[in-house]
């Protein structure tokens, strides 16, 4: 295993975590996520080299200035760690977060991309506003109010309570971010990413002609299985894999996830 640091051109330290030798994989977490969420549903000795980059915000990663905090940004920084690794052309995916910077990577970076994994999206192509407005009240709550009470005062919230009527698992997910060590970061990160999206069109998905592999799965608020299913049919012979939710079974959502990468990403007597 490998833990390194490199600096980007306008400043920021970030981190980043390479596992394995063979094939290269960019997997990217989902926003706010600790390194824990892309290790757990990798592959394990499957001949490939895992290369996680912590995201501006996330893990030891400095923030830098807020108003750079973009998926396009995040993107970017993907790839000048490729640069700094010495890496022509990698796998590239992600869960949520990280599927948008891959959908971003593959759509205007393709010569980088061999493969394309796009993991419970919560993109298409435009901002999901909606469905991801309770990110933003969950970081105007730990803005206003601290962890503490933050998090007590947001579970009665109207918005907390759509979600975990629909999602337990993404309920759990947004009461998660109060805990998080440093709150300035999330404030941040929850007061800008969910307005964004990858800023490709749905011309430029349909472009794409790498292969693709597209996980999604039910009773997810965040990531319709509708956004997985919609991307499997604008990107051209990718292939979609329903998985089970958190919500139902973690285990076998967890070994599911795992196979679906294993069976895709090595490459056995060429690609598809």
């Amino acid at each position: 295993m490998t833990a390194g640091t490199f600096t980007t051109v306008d400043g920021c330290a970030l981190t980043f975590d390479v596992v394995g030798k063979g094939q290269p994989v960019l997997w990217q977490h989902g926003l706010g996520a600790p390194l824990d969420q892309p290790v757990e549903v990798f592959p394990q000795d499957s001949g490939l080299q895992r290369i996680t980059l912590m995201c501006r915000g996330h893990g030891a990663s400095a923030l830098g200035d807020p108003s750079r905090l973009s998926i396009s940004q995040l993107a970017d920084d993907a790839l000048a760690l490729l640069d700094h690794l010495g890496i022509e052309q990698a796998a590239v995916g992600g869960i949520s977060l990280g599927a948008a910077i891959a959908l971003r990577l593959a759509s205007l970076n393709a010569v980088r991309v061999t493969k394309l994994v796009l993991a419970r999206p919560a993109w298409v192509d435009a901002p999901s506003i909606a469905r991801q407005h309770g990110y933003r009240v969950a970081a105007q709550y730990l803005e206003t109010y601290g962890a503490e009470e933050g998090a007590e005062r947001f579970r009665a919230s109207p918005e907390f309570l759509e979600v975990k009527a629909a999602s337990p698992d993404n309920a759990a997910s947004l009461i998660g971010f109060f805990k998080r060590p440093r709150p300035d970061t999330t404030i941040a990160l929850l007061s800008r990413i969910p307005l964004d999206w990858p800023g490709v069109n749905r011309a430029q998905i349909a472009r794409i002609r790498r292969p693709a592999l597209i996980i999604g799965n039910d009773q997810d608020y965040v990531h319709p299985l509708a956004y997985a299913r919609e991307l499997a049919d604008l990107i051209p012979g990718a292939r979609l894999c329903e998985i089970t939710s958190k919500t139902i079974d973690r285990a076998a959502y967890v070994a599911e996830f795992r196979n679906a990468l294993a069976s895709f990403l090595p490459d056995v007597g060429g690609d598809r």
